[in-house]
This record gives structure tokens, sequence and C-alpha cells, in this order.
């Protein structure tokens, strides 16, 4: 592929580039010298989940492997047990060996659902960080200023307002650095949250002698809510491992205005063809519902398998359109004793606590046989047959 060709289909849907002409200068050396790039990008597993929001910067790599480039995906599995503020105001927990051990399996199984398993090296940053000495913490740390690190915008607002910032917080960028330094990283991509962290690593690079790595931002698609970014702990995800039933249903409730972005940056669906359906929204040839269930079969075909869309789009008509049951739901095996409804939900697995399915009772999500229910002291006796509805997706089947 010529080098043109490359830059324009490698910097198509970025927000930040350091710099478009230094990466030009890297593919050209590289394609003289026969061999591919190294991008590098991090993960930290704090949960074992992957989403939609992830892969806007998977499918980026996945270009990047296309065009004969090496992805470096970094697991970091050190750094998760240390935790990182990452643009919020407070850190994220530390998590354990085992808690990041289970995650960190979880994703190199998803993330090769989008990556090139030949072209990708997986590597654990506990690999150099573990073997560290605290003289050697002591070195690293003598190369950065507490004025560069207050420099990053979230570390500069609390200090700013008189909230404390740990030096274990100061330590994370750096060490995020040091793993673009130790895996000797030609391109780094991250999301726009991660731009300091990223800019540092060029800037260790260049101390410890090598060519600094270009820095490439994508931007953090909203989640179902519209408002905020995509998180599992916000709950307004889609996960690539989620059933095609689940998946379906969550992206049929985001609003018209979002979806043109999922198509963009999920989907990489070319500006003119998203203006093309566009177009057609606003003339009334097309109906934004049938847009959206194209978005919705798309993204099931691609994370569950062909064919998989259309059977989900057939199930989601028969539950909401013709108002019918599920063909397939949960069967809930009981005995004939009462049971209150907050247990009938916990039990059934559709909230995690009674706290949650207090509040799922409270704010009318809850029906027994299509009948709402909002008393949070309701005894239910158990019948054959019974069906219980947990907001508009889940079903299950009581049976003795």
């Amino acid at each position: 592929m010529k080098i043109e060709k490359q830059l324009e289909l490698l910097t198509a849907r970025h927000v930040d580039l350091f710099s478009e002409d230094e990466l030009k200068k890297k593919l050209e050396i590289a394609a003289t010298e026969g061999r591919g790039l190294r991008i590098k990008y991090g993960a930290d597993p704090s949960a074992p989940d992957i989403h939609l929001g992830h892969v806007v910067g998977l499918n980026k790599l996945r270009e990047f492997q296309d065009a004969g480039h090496t992805v470096v995906f970094i697991i970091g599995d050190f750094t998760g047990m240390i935790g990182d503020p990452s643009g919020k105001s407070a850190t994220r927990p530390a998590l354990s060996k085992e808690q990041v051990r289970v995650n960190a399996e979880s994703y190199k199984k998803q993330v090769f659902k989008v990556l090139d398993p030949e072209k990708t090296e997986i590597r654990f940053n506990s690999e150099w960080l573990g073997e560290m000495k605290f003289e050697d913490v002591i070195r690293l740390s003598s190369h950065v200023t507490v004025a560069q690190l207050l420099a990053r915008d979230d570390f500069s607002k609390r200090y700013a307002d008189n909230r404390p910032i740990s030096l274990v917080e100061f330590l994370y960028p750096l060490v995020q650095a040091y793993d673009s330094v130790m895996v000797e990283a030609d391109v780094e991509l991250g999301g726009t949250d991660q731009l300091f962290n990223l800019l540092l690593g060029r800037e260790l690079q260049k101390i410890y002698g090598q060519h600094p790595q270009c820095v490439m931002t994508l931007p953090l698609i909203e989640g179902l809510d519209g408002v905020q970014k995509m998180s599992k702990s916000l709950n307004n995800y889609v996960g690539i491992d989620e059933t095609a039933k689940e998946m379906f249903g969550k992206l049929m409730s985001v609003s018209d205005e979002l979806m043109w972005k999922y198509f963009h940056y999920v989907l990489c669906r070319t500006p003119d063809e998203i203006e093309t359906m566009r177009a057609g929204v606003a003339s009334g040839e097309l109906h934004p519902r049938a847009v959206k269930e194209d978005l919705a079969r798309s993204v099931v075909d691609r994370f569950v398998g062909e064919g998989e869309g259309a059977k989900a789009a057939e199930e989601f008509a028969r539950i909401f359109a013709q108002k019918k049951l599920p063909q397939e739901m949960l069967e809930l095996a009981l005995s004939a004793e009462k049971i209150g409804l907050i247990d009938l939900v916990v039990k059934a697995g559709f909230a995690s606590s009674n706290g949650e399915a207090r509040r799922l009772i409270q704010q009318g999500g809850v029906r027994i046989d299509d009948e709402q229910n909002k008393d949070i002291k309701a005894e239910i006796t158990p019948a054959e047959g019974m069906i219980l509805r947990v907001g508009k997706r889940k079903f299950a089947r009581i049976g003795f």
C-alpha cells in the first residue's frame, strides 16, 4: 500500500495526532527497511468486559495491522493494581492480583474479535514493572517534575480545589510512559483522556535514547444514555461478548442522533455512506427506526456471528411490536411457597442486590404476567408458567 494511501487510512477518525509528518516519516523508513511499525495500545483490566467504546480504538489498531504493522497490546496488570484518575476526580479502586488475572484473560479472549492474532503481541506490564527495585523507581521518577505532572488537567483541577492527590497517582502516568520505552513503541493510541500520559511516553523515550513515538488519540463515544462516555460502571454500555438479543435491544434504545456516531466509529462506515443515510432520514425516504435496526443488525453480525442480527431483529419485533413473549427465556425453578417480590427478582438474576431490586420495583420496571407491581412488600404465590418480566428485555418463566 502506498504511503499516502496508508496515511489517509490510518489518520481517519482521530482527534489528536503528534504528528502527521512524523508518522509519514516513520512509515517511509519502515517501508524502506521492509518492516512494520510497533503500535502500542494499553488496556487497564479494571473490568472483564470489552464494550463498543473500546472498539473505537481496536478498529484503528486493526487498520494498522491490515497495513502491515504489529500491535503491541499491553494489559496493565501491574498498573491495574495501582489505580488511575483517568480524567476523573477520584482514583480508580486498586484491584487484587486475582481480579486482574481473571479480567486480563477475558480481555485476551475478546480482543481477537477485532484484532488479528497473527499480528498482535500481547504483553503484561508486570514483566518489567514487577522486576523494578525501589532505586529503579527513584531513578525513573527523577526524569519528571511535579510541575510537569500538574499540567495534567485532572491533577491541576484537584490541586486547585485542594483535593488530595497521592504520590501513587503521580507515578501512574510515569510507569505508563515507561511501558513505551520497554516495548520500543513507534506509535501509541489511546482515548482523548489519555493524551497527557501518551505525550509523556514521547518525552521518556527521548531521555532513554529512543525515537519518540507518534501519539494518536481517538474519541470517547457516549454510552446508551447519550451523555456520559460508555462505561460498564455507569451501566450505559454494549459489551461485545453479550448475547445477540441483549446487544440488539440495547442498540435499538440509543437516540437517533447518537446512532450516527456508532455507524462512524464502531462500524467504520464512510462519511459519504452516513451522509446518504442522514439525507434519506431528513427527506422521509428512510425511517430512523429502520436505520437504527441496520446498525443493530450489523453490530450483532460482527460480534456474535453472521445472520445473528436478523434473528435478533425478528425476536425484538416479536416482543416489542407484536407484544409476544420471547421464544427463549430463563426457566426459573421455585417451590410452591410464597416468595417476596424483591427476593424473586434477585433469585432470577435480574438484580444484583435487594437494593437494586427495590429500585426496579418502585420505578415500575417489574411485571408478573404483564401486570405491573410497584409494591416492594408484595409476596408472590408461584404458579406454573407464570412470567416474570424486569425492564424491557429480561424474562423468566416460573416452574416447580
